[in-house]
């Protein structure tokens, strides 16, 4: 079995990058540091490294001050990118990887949390505001620009506390494993986005399920 799992490390360490420069930015938002891993405001970060495993990659490059990957998905040439500004000033990262391979903002796709959804729904949008996301604002700001897509991944909404303390705790086991499908399902979404099928991709996922209603329904039918 050991020698199974070297053989994809190696298969994985051995996959070239795309030739040519990329033509779309993938940029997952989040915390750069340990004390932010599995946190709520770093859905970014784990959708952007679920993207990396699904290609064979890891955002391990340091570049424009960020963790990136050179990767292709959907067919198409793309720099993957986490930041590592902090998430208020995240703009600064995608303004100067934009710049310098000249990607207008529609060819910039933003994995970011929304806690106006629960764990394990998605929302897709072409562009707009901010809506209140320090992230988004700053992106918005160093672009001069709103009409980017984005993939907005609910991580529920405030239950106590005040909301800074909400977005920068951690995920129970419980919301992970309501949330793997639509962490997996951003490849696809954004695939879709790339491909210039932004209504499909909003017809596909914006009502996607939790894993858990899945897992319901599906007990519910064998039941039936």
């Amino acid at each position: 079995m050991a020698d199974i799992f070297e053989l994809f490390k190696k298969i994985a360490g051995d996959k070239k990058e795309p030739a040519g420069p990329p033509t779309h930015l993938i940029v997952g938002l989040g915390n750069p540091g340990e004390e932010y891993i599995r946190t709520r405001h770093n859905a970014g970060f784990i959708a952007a490294d679920h993207i990396a495993r699904r290609v064979g990659a890891e955002c391990s490059r340091v570049r424009f001050h960020s963790m990136n990957a050179a990767v292709e998905v959907g067919g198409h040439r793309v720099l993957l990118m986490k930041p590592q500004t902090y998430m208020n000033q995240s703009g600064q990262a995608v303004g100067e990887a934009a710049a310098f391979y000249k990607i207008p903002p529609e060819n910039i796709i933003v994995l970011v949390d929304d806690i106006y959804l629960p764990p394990g729904r998605m929302r897709i949008r072409a562009g707009g505001t901010d809506g209140g996301h320090n992230g988004l604002k700053d992106i918005i700001y160093h672009l001069g620009a709103d009409a980017f897509p984005r993939i907005r991944i609910g991580v529920g909404e405030k239950k106590q506390g005040d909301l800074i303390s909400w977005v920068l705790g951690k995920f129970s086991e419980t919301d992970l494993e309501q949330m793997a499908p639509c962490f997996e399902a951003c490849y696809d979404a954004a695939a879709l986005i790339m491909d210039g099928k932004t209504d499909e991709a909003m017809g596909r996922f914006n009502g996607m399920k939790p894993a858990a209603d899945k897992k319901r329904k599906s007990e519910q039918d064998t039941h039936e």
